[in-house]
């Protein structure tokens, strides 16, 4: 008989134990970065797009000591878009035992399968911008803030479990340049001349509700084939999640391009690294957790390159080398020395151009798959 038992995670205390079990997981790891305490509650509970998601989370207990947890969730939307018959794991962390791991995946798989689901895939976030992907290299190195950390072993336990790789995520670390290539240059230059683009200014852009909009709007249209797994935001997740992002951009390190009609060419939405922050603040913005995100947000030695692409009508057409151009400008002036990429599929074509830069691997994640039916 096992010395372990699941939980289903249902009242406050129980959440309260979900969210802060990593903490003392990896307590003494020091890649490991944790999200804020309130954010992962929201997440969990009143997100928007649990408006139309199913979940539901499981402790492993031994004893009253939390060894491990995993959030199973289906998606009606991306099942819809794919034609699939998928749930999706997250919020998967345990200890170095095996048996705590089949416990978790096989109950999240009993789930899925009382629901109709013939397979099981992630670790996901509900939709595409929140933590995904299973780092499988990149061990040493510290993550994004949005991004997911993970010791090694828990590679190995899906592949016992029978999982495999659906696809792979690859970041770089870019070091910003000192000239930015005169190729680069020349083609942004022409560009900007010939299409009458301009650089928008965000400070006005925040101000503009409908231009806002039509920000997330176009990067639905961007990302849909582009990008795996993609599942294009509604409306109510659109103000969900510009009413968190956009108040923190700014014109330092980020940009948006805009053509002779006043349309979102290409952008690129960027931000200061909090990773260390993050990590001093354990969990809480308060008392203190707060003076440490301040300063990181006022440091840009390290950025995080977040989101940066071209509406449909622009790609295929070079406008990427002007905001790179007007990007690494600004990082220079910025004071920023290295860029880490946002994971990209490892076959996406646009992750050619990190070889323009000199650049090196930092981290590999992966999505798993498996059958159930």
């Amino acid at each position: 008989m096992s010395r372990y038992k699941l939980k289903e995670v249902k009242d406050r205390r129980d959440l309260r134990r979900f969210i802060r079990f990593p903490l003392d997981l990896y307590r003494d790891c020091p890649q490991y970065v944790p999200a804020l305490n309130a954010d992962q509650r929201k997440s969990l509970t009143s997100c928007s797009t649990l408006s139309y998601c199913e979940r539901a989370m499981w402790l492993a207990l031994d004893g009253d000591r939390v060894v491990g947890r995993i959030c199973a969730m289906i998606n009606p939307r991306y099942n819809e878009i794919y034609g699939t018959r998928r749930a999706r794991f997250g919020w998967f962390d345990v200890v170095d035992d095996f048996e705590v791991a089949s416990l978790l995946i096989r109950r999240a798989e009993e789930w899925a399968a009382e629901r109709g689901m013939d397979e099981v895939h992630g670790p996901l976030y509900y939709n595409t911008l929140g933590k995904q992907g299973m780092l499988v290299e990149g061990f040493e190195n510290v993550p994004p803030f949005n991004c997911l950390y993970n010791y090694p072993y828990y590679n190995d336990f899906l592949a016992a479990l029978g999982y495999v790789k659906e696809c792979d995520w690859l970041q770089y670390k870019v070091r910003v340049p000192e000239e930015m290539p005169q190729k680069l240059i020349r083609v942004g230059e022409r560009l900007l001349e010939r299409y009458s683009l301009r650089e928008l200014d965000i400070d006005a852009l925040k101000k503009d509700r409908k231009q806002v909009k039509a920000f997330f709007d176009i990067y639905n249209r961007s990302f849909e084939k582009s990008v795996h797994n993609f599942i294009p935001f509604t409306d109510e997740e659109i103000w969900e999640e510009a009413d968190q992002v956009i108040p923190m951009l700014n014109n330092r390190i980020s940009c948006f391009l805009v053509d002779s009609k006043g349309g979102i060419a290409g952008f690129g939405v960027n931000f200061p690294s909090i990773s260390g922050a993050l990590r001093k603040c354990r969990g809480h913005l308060f008392p203190f957790g707060w003076i440490h995100l301040l300063r990181a947000l006022h440091n840009c030695e390290t950025i995080d390159l977040m989101l940066n692409g071209a509406s449909p009508e622009w790609q295929n057409t070079g406008v990427s080398a002007v905001y790179h151009n007007l990007i690494f400008d600004k990082c220079r002036r910025a004071g920023v020395k290295w860029a880490i990429t946002n994971p990209q599929i490892e076959d996406n074509p646009a992750v050619k151009v990190w070889e323009n830069y000199e650049h090196e691997p930092y981290m590999r994640r992966r999505c798993y798959i498996r059958k159930i039916k």
